[in-house]
């Protein structure tokens, strides 16, 4: 059976058009056991690739077709404008973590228009790899076509003996005259030298008639469009997934080189863990472990902020320190302890998002300053010992010292220990049109009236554009210039267009970074910029890296501004965890709706609601954050009747009243569905946040499992099917969309 051996994805960005999942199921389709990524000078796929394809039964080859300096990859002269290609695989986790050290040294060390590495880090970092010459651009194919066969046949040989696995790579792909020259070459090496053979297909797209796709992809990543005759173009339809038999086929006078994809895959054997944490330690004084440590700064917090604490309080926070201990997490929890303590050091706002604000630890180590037991938050929502994933602690910092913040964490763990988080960026519906119909060379202003016929809506698809929007139906129906730029847009919508540095992910890790994760430059970033990973933010999780958010808040800005200012000219200096959170004139401003630049309160709609809500309290405002979204938006009329007694508080059963009664009936929080689970069906709080957390992602068979296991704890507790049925529904909604309960009060906080 044959194994693609040269493989692009849409991560050879705007070169490949092929989507992982896509790959991956034609790979199965065609009966393939293996199969590699081999994407250009990176690999940003290469984790959802491995995960993807173990899914799916396939061996995944983890590679990367690497650009190489002719001399060394620290100059910068004229001939290094082209670096030599070359296919590099993993055999197994040493080949795997030296693949990830090339490759991050090509893009810290090496850059110069492409990540470059030389002979010299290829001979430091060798073990476990194997090598394929590769594409026509290739040192020996490129040696071999200008006729210097001696020299090719040197370069081979030093390939081979530095490497061991070293294959002369074979292509057949029309229309490109050099190909035959070079395969003739190759095949004469092979003759001379023994150095084996193996076929490839450089593929970068997953289907034969997606060529097109492929050629307009290409326009939009070269800035030129179909009608130009010079533009760099695949001269036809040859770059696809090929069967085992249509490769077969193309070398039948060599199939040995057929048969050595499977040897080089059973030669390819990376086992990744998963299981494994990466995460800092942190150095604690007095010989200290960190689980002690913790305590008593807890303890020492704890009473700092609350007095002398009573029974709720030293239990909730001897329960949290327990499942924080079974969690190992006491080190996360110290690490961010460190960061927040030289933020408040350095009169640097700061708040924290999502769940954590459900933390009693977090409160009493001054994280966070919102009391969890005073508001009802519940802290499984943040942590238990039933989840599977590291728990998130989200900072925003004013947005003015974010560096200082992110040069601090540098300092203490060291630069080749702390990185920011790539992200990517994709075609969305708009853009795809836009790309599209430049790359056609359609006139612009026709292009724009037809983008700006799309809807305004986040994530909107180009199809449920079309089928909501009459115009663009129409003019897709009669005119078939605009239905063929249609259908294109469609075919590229959501493939990744480019990288660029996530707003907030930073990751720190015990190790060298450059042992777990491939690191590049940020774009613009010089030798002293904090290097960004090359995968995304769930990849870097699943490695077992603590991932972190560092949000830059205009808001916080904001807040330390106008703080400075009042001290400056009034003589005031305002404490803001002081001030009072029933403050009637505050309240009634809201309730005025002058909240022109009061965070998370802005905007029309907002104004509109809080203007009919009338705020009492801070809750009512944090209310109002959480109902404000997709879902909960519904019953924001209905919340407000209630509110102002203009309309009874409605309860799906009274074992719900209390957890519903705070919010008249409507289920305002995802700590709600969580308690709902506990109340109505048994659950642990655990358990209930793992029902959360499937409703949210809406996989169909988790959602069967989970609803059969939620009646049956229903009925258990003595409920009918019917009501089981109807609350379940009633849920559902609100477990995707809603906010934690911490999130909506810490926003209120700031709000």
């Amino acid at each position: 059976m044959f194994t693609h051996l040269h493989v692009h994805t849409e991560y050879s960005l705007l070169d490949g058009l092929s989507g992982l999942e896509k790959l991956v199921a034609r790979a199965s389709e065609l009966g393939m056991t293996s199969l590699a990524i081999t994407d250009h000078g990176n690999l940003h796929g290469a984790i959802d690739f491995y995960r993807l394809c173990k899914k799916a039964g396939i061996n995944p080859i983890i590679g990367c077709e690497i650009y190489v300096a002719p001399k060394s990859r620290h100059d910068r002269d004229q001939a290094d404008k082209k670096p030599y290609h070359m296919t590099l695989l993993a055999k197994n986790l040493e080949g795997y973590r030296n693949l990830v050290k090339l490759v991050s040294a090509a893009h810290l060390e090496g850059f110069y228009y492409f990540p470059r590495i030389d002979r010299e880090l290829l001979e430091q970092h060798h073990e476990g790899l194997i090598v394929l010459s590769g594409c026509p651009s290739g040192e020996v194919p490129k040696l071999i076509a200008s006729g210097q066969l001696h020299e090719a046949r040197e370069t081979a040989e030093w390939y081979r003996d530095t490497f061991g696995d070293y294959y002369l790579e074979l292509m057949e792909h029309g229309g490109v005259p050099e190909f035959q020259t070079i395969n003739d070459g190759l095949v004469q090496l092979n003759a001379d030298t023994g150095i084996p053979m193996v076929a490839t297909n450089d593929s970068h797209y997953v289907r034969q008639e997606d060529a097109n796709l492929q050629d307009i992809l290409v326009c939009i990543h070269t800035n030129t469009n179909v009608n130009d005759e010079k533009r760099m173009r695949m001269t036809e339809d040859s770059y696809y997934l090929k069967s085992h038999e249509e490769m077969a086929a193309l070398h039948t006078d060599n199939p040995e080189a057929i048969a050595n994809t499977m040897k080089i895959a059973e030669m390819c054997d990376l086992e990744l863990d998963f299981s494994k944490s990466y995460l800092p330690k942190y150095p604690c004084p007095d010989g200290l472990t960190s689980e002690q440590y913790l305590a008593k700064l807890c303890k020492e917090g704890l009473e700092r902020r609350v007095g002398q604490p009573d029974n709720q309080h030293k239990q909730r926070l001897g329960y949290e320190l327990d499942v924080i201990r079974q969690t190992h997490y006491d080190d996360y929890f110290l690490v961010v302890w460190d960061i927040a303590r030289f933020v408040r050091e350095n009169d640097i706002y700061f708040a924290v998002r999502g769940s954590a604000a459900g933390s009693l630890v977090l409160y009493s180590l001054g994280i966070t300053d919102v009391n969890p037991l005073m508001y009802d938050i519940v802290f499984e929502r943040f942590l238990n010992v039933e989840r599977k994933e590291m728990p998130d602690i989200d900072m925003d910092f004013q947005d003015d010292r974010r560096v200082e913040v992110l040069n601090y964490v540098v300092s203490k763990y060291g630069r080749d220990h702390v990185a920011q988080i790539i992200t990517f960026g994709t075609l969305g519906a708009k853009a795809s049109i836009r790309d599209v119909g430049r790359a056609l060379a359609m006139p612009y202003d026709q292009v724009d009236r037809i983008a700006r016929l799309v809807p305004t809506r986040l994530n909107i698809k180009l199809k449920e554009a079309i089928d909501e929007t009459p115009e663009l139906q129409e003019l897709s129906d009669s005119n078939e210039v605009v239905r063929k730029l249609l259908e294109i847009a469609q075919g590229l919508e959501g493939t990744t267009r480019h990288s660029s540095i996530h707003a907030a992910g930073v990751v720190i890790s015990a190790e060298p970074l450059e042992k777990v994760v491939p690191l590049q430059r940020p774009p613009k970033g010089d030798e002293q910029s904090v290097s960004t990973t090359q995968y995304a933010m769930e990849p870097v999780a699943a490695l077992g890296l603590l991932k972190m958010d560092f949000l830059g808040l205009s808001n916080l800005t904001i807040l330390a501004h106008a703080k400075n200012l009042i001290a400056e000219n009034r003589g005031i200096d305002i404490d803001l965890k002081s001030l009072p959170l029933d403050d009637q004139p505050t309240l009634q401003m809201l309730s005025d709706g002058h909240t022109v630049g009061v965070f998370q309160l802005e905007g029309s709609g907002m104004t509109d609601h809080i203007k009919n809500l009338k705020p009492s309290s801070m809750v009512d405002v944090a209310s109002m954050i959480a109902l404000y979204r997709p879902g909960p938006m519904e019953q924001i009329g209905t919340f407000i009747e209630a509110r102002h007694g203009r309309a009874e508080a409605i309860y799906p059963h009274p074992s719900l009243i209390s957890i519903l009664a705070q919010t008249y009936g409507i289920i305002v929080y995802q700590d709600q569905v969580l308690l709902i689970a506990q109340a109505f069906a048994g659950y642990s709080l655990g358990e209930a946040d793992v029902l959360r957390k499937a409703m949210g992602k809406k996989v169909q068979a988790i959602m069967d499992q989970e609803k059969e296991k939620f009646i049956k704890g229903a009925i258990a507790q003595g409920h009918p099917l019917e009501l089981a049925e109807s609350v379940f529904m009633l849920i559902e909604p609100f477990a995707g969309y809603g906010f934690p309960k911490a999130h909506a009060v810490s926003y209120g906080l700031i709000s």
